[in-house]
């Protein structure tokens, strides 16, 4: 993980309290490890480190949930206004679990609503989980009531995604950045069973900066560098990179060059 002894500290409490940033622009970038440490010693005098009970780097875990037809998948290949992302999003350090709904605002804004959740139902949309997911799908105005409830009861596990984060938080610059490590997605079968097919991306970072609009010192930093924002969808990406069936087409450039060289755990027809 990057070295960040150097950087000042901030708590879980104050990030929350002064960058929530649940409506945010983002920008995603796959970055050698070796210029993820150079742009983080840059930034080192004016950010901040999130740390929680001494850590700075983080384990974090989310299963995605889709229909069995893949309608979140096919929204966000196809790139229609009104698409949604649902996952669980677990906190291993601390064992925290949030059920997230994810949906676009106004300019391709995301808005990202959470419900605190069992570590326990991570696998699984409990009953409180769909009445959640309905109300912010109907309330996002994504789809009317009915086509909101059919979406609900559909839902099942279709992949896994574990990675190491470290936070870093820009203060004057209302504006966090994120440095994600061994990205690993994992494939689940049409019965909601984990697979052994799984994908580990060990050659690049991926870098997200977090904006309420303009772009951030981090992003002109990576500009720069000649390091561009990255198409990538750790559901939809790595769906595309696990399914040998499902379109590739939105997420090629960054499948065949950008993800650098990857590791299969279980050979399918993409494997390098």
């Amino acid at each position: 993980m990057p070295r960040t002894e150097h950087l000042n500290t901030i708590t879980l409490a104050e990030l929350n309290a002064e960058a929530g940033l649940l409506t945010r622009m983002d920008r995603k970038y796959l970055v050698p490890p070796d210029d993820v440490q150079d742009i983080i010693d840059i930034l080192a005098p004016r950010a901040q480190v999130l740390q929680i009970d001494g850590l700075r780097n983080f384990q974090y875990a989310s299963t995605y949930f889709d229909t069995s037809a893949l309608d979140a998948f096919f929204l966000a290949a196809y790139k229609r206004r009104r698409r949604y992302k649902i996952r669980t999003r677990t906190y291993l350090d601390s064992n925290l679990c949030f059920l997230e709904v994810k949906t676009n605002g106004s300019r391709e804004a995301t808005v990202k609503d959470r419900l605190k959740y069992s570590p326990d139902d991570a696998d699984r949309i409990t009953d409180e989980g769909k009445e959640f997911i309905v109300e912010r799908l109907v309330e996002s105005e994504t789809c009317a009531l009915e086509e909101a409830r059919d979406i609900a009861e559909a839902l099942v596990p279709v992949m896994d995604s574990t990675y190491q984060r470290t936070t870093l938080h820009l203060p004057n610059d209302n504006a966090r950045a994120t440095f994600d490590k061994a990205l690993t997605w994992e494939l689940f079968n049409s019965d909601g069973v984990r697979t052994d097919r799984r994908v580990l991306i060990d050659k690049r970072m991926v870098v997200e900066t977090k904006n309420p609009s303009t772009a951030s010192p981090t992003d002109r930093l990576l500009w720069g560098r000649g390091h561009r924002p990255t198409r990538l969808s750790k559901y939809a990406t790595g769906m595309a990179v696990l399914h040998e069936s499902l379109p590739t087409n939105r997420w090629h450039r960054t499948i065949n060059r950008d993800l650098g060289r990857y590791q299969y755990d279980a050979p399918t027809r993409r494997g390098l």
